[in-house]
């Protein structure tokens, strides 16, 4: 089976560190488990393929970056012409899959003249998006280029409930919209010990410092926290905008030696710091459209780290409270600290929440289910090669194959 895995956002670095990056790879990833051949279309690779993913033959759309946002909108709405001819040339292929972004429809649009499944996966409401957080210059070729694209696809994958609620605002969408969450590769992580009592209680993050995901909310309650208990340490993992200003904070409190910030990290680094944590904290500001399918949380889970999470969107469904997680207020530091102190005293509820989080993950959110979710969507029957399940079992994943 040969699969076409079309990304024509300059904004993901396809090989890069980011979470969209490692969205991309899993998926790739999760393909090639299953005996797919991937073909991968992008216009920003962002590096080096990893070791396992030498073999996936890449072609290079036109990456036309400018410091003109104007000129960029033109550019990426005439590549769709190069995008076609591209995916014509290295074809046939059995399947097309897109990573939705602004200004893309050829794929999808040469996949229904081919009649063949494509199926793409929308991850945000990209107008919205780029219209509040960053430049859009044309909004009607916008809309008009995301009714192409949503029209032509066979079916359209969100990632989660309220993606897809957007996507179904799109006449040309019924019928065709449906909910596959984010997964988790969990052959990389491996379970976390649980420390007792009265040694250093590390509180961890993992993620890019912006103000959406709530950082400065967890700092506000490691303050609060350490003042009763000064065995906590935070760990952050990641960079981004709101770095200095953390840093800063916590220096006013006097707490810049109780925090790590490690700065950006491969994903290869990941798991051993997730080793490092014994709590990890998702701690969502309140918000009226918080769509995201987190991949933070869900690696938390794999790593068998009991969870603190923001009661909201996606988030509410993935985490029982008191089962395989807990669950906060958004934007109430004191809610979270006090959460945080609950798992600081009771080791044992931290072991059975850890563990509850890791079957959670094997039993329905690993990246082959996602996969085996989209050749359903997409007609498509592939089974995960004897090695990928072996190898699987062997990490303390037998779910991965449900």
């Amino acid at each position: 089976m040969k699969i076409a895995y079309i990304c024509a956002d300059l904004g993901v670095p396809v090989f890069g560190y980011k979470g969209c990056s490692i969205h991309v790879q899993e998926v790739i990833r999760a393909f090639l488990n299953q005996g797919a051949e991937v073909t991968l279309f992008a216009r920003h690779f962002g590096g080096e393929a990893p070791a396992d993913l030498q073999d996936v033959t890449l072609v290079q759309l036109p990456s036309g970056a400018s410091a003109d946002s104007r000129q960029r909108e033109a550019f990426a709405i005439a590549l769709n012409g190069k995008t076609a001819e591209a995916i014509a040339q290295a074809g046939p292929f059995d399947m097309i899959y897109e990573r939705y972004s602004l200004w893309s429809f050829a794929a999808m649009e040469f996949a229904k003249a081919q009649a063949l499944p494509c199926v793409l996966e929308v991850n945000a409401p990209l107008i919205e998006e780029q219209g509040r957080h960053r430049q859009l210059f044309n909004v009607a070729k916008a809309e008009k280029t995301t009714h192409r694209a949503f029209a032509a696809a066979s079916a359209l994958a969100a990632v989660s409930n309220e993606v897809a609620d957007y996507v179904k605002t799109f006449n040309e969408t019924q019928g065709r919209v449906h909910v596959i969450s984010n997964g988790v590769n969990l052959t990389r992580f491996q379970s976390t010990p649980v420390t007792e009592s009265g040694e250093v209680f590390t509180i961890g993050f993992v993620g890019t410092l912006k103000p959406w995901h709530g950082v400065d909310n967890l700092v506000v309650a490691f303050v609060h926290l350490y003042r009763k208990h000064l065995g906590t340490r935070l760990l952050i993992v990641g960079d981004g905008p709101k770095r200095e200003e953390l840093e800063k904070s916590l220096q006013s409190h006097g707490l810049s030696h109780a925090a790590h910030f490690t700065g950006a990290v491969s994903p290869d680094q990941v798991p051993e710091l997730l080793a490092a944590m014994d709590v990890a904290v998702a701690p969502y500001p309140d918000s009226q459209d918080f769509y995201f399918s987190p991949l933070k949380v869900l690696e938390y889970m794999a790593a068998g780290l009991p969870v603190v999470a923001s009661r909201i969107g996606q988030l509410t469904a993935l985490i029982r409270h008191g089962h395989n997680g807990m669950l906060c207020p958004p934007g109430q530091p004191i809610a979270l600290a006090q959460a945080l102190e609950e798992l600081i005293l009771n080791p044992a509820l931290r072991q059975t929440l850890g563990s509850e989080a890791r079957r959670t993950v094997e039993q329905s959110h690993s990246w082959h289910s996602v996969t085996q979710q989209v050749f359903k969507l997409a007609g498509i029957t592939a089974v995960a090669p004897q090695q990928y399940i072996r190898q699987a079992c062997a990490n303390g994943a037998s779910g991965a194959e449900q």
